[in-house]
């Protein structure tokens, strides 16, 4: 890991436990331990920085959906080991990140969406076909239809103007819109899977 990579794995970890609206650059120089010279080195505004850490996020998410992917043959785990992912990411960031990202940082939620879009919808459509042809899943899915479902149901979960933070527990959304609704997209022989999946969680 490069030492950029390192300032970046720092300054997800400490704005994901903080939040964004209270952190200005002279908090940042201080908490991760860096001089002025190298943050204007590396980042051209505080904009900059968290697209970047955004972006450094995504691909290291991406990175780790294909280490774990290489060593499960089963579509419905893939499935749900992206839910768990995706659930675990939420349970251990502030509530209001997303918010304050979407609200403030246009660059990076754009970068955010793009990435559900294009990289999301892909994986999914592959999963849910493979899922089909390894009946694991019900074999009458539009395929097609049940992807762009699943990116609705994300960017509901997303809006806070449907679930604001303050009054809703994120991970608890997230769990009842999607493992709910797996649930019911899964043949006998998945449904399987999915029970003994949740009975190893702890």
């Amino acid at each position: 890991m490069t030492f950029k990579q390192t300032v970046l794995q720092e300054l997800f970890s400490l704005i994901r436990q903080e939040g964004l609206s209270d952190l200005n650059e002279q908090e940042i120089l201080s908490r991760i331990d860096i001089s002025s010279a190298t943050f204007k080195e590396f980042f051209q505004s505080m904009e900059d920085m968290v697209t970047q850490v955004v972006a450094f996020d995504l691909e290291s998410r991406k990175q780790e959906h294909e280490r774990l992917f290489d060593r499960e043959p089963s579509p419905v785990r893939r499935l749900l080991i992206m839910v768990q992912m995706g659930l675990e990411s939420l349970q251990e960031s502030k509530p209001s990140l997303l918010m304050e990202i979407q609200q403030y940082y246009p660059n990076a939620w754009t970068l955010y969406w793009n990435h559900s879009n294009d990289y999301t919808a892909h994986v999914l459509y592959n999963i849910l076909n493979d899922g089909v042809l390894t009946k694991e899943l019900r074999s009458d899915l539009n395929i097609q239809l049940v992807t762009k479902i699943m990116l609705e149901q994300l960017s509901m979960l997303v809006n806070p103007g449907i679930f604001p933070p303050d009054k809703y527990n994120i991970s608890e959304v997230f769990r009842s819109i999607f493992l709910y609704y797996i649930r019911g997209l899964c043949s006998e022989e998945g449904m399987k899977k999915v029970e003994d999946f949740f009975s190893k969680l702890k």
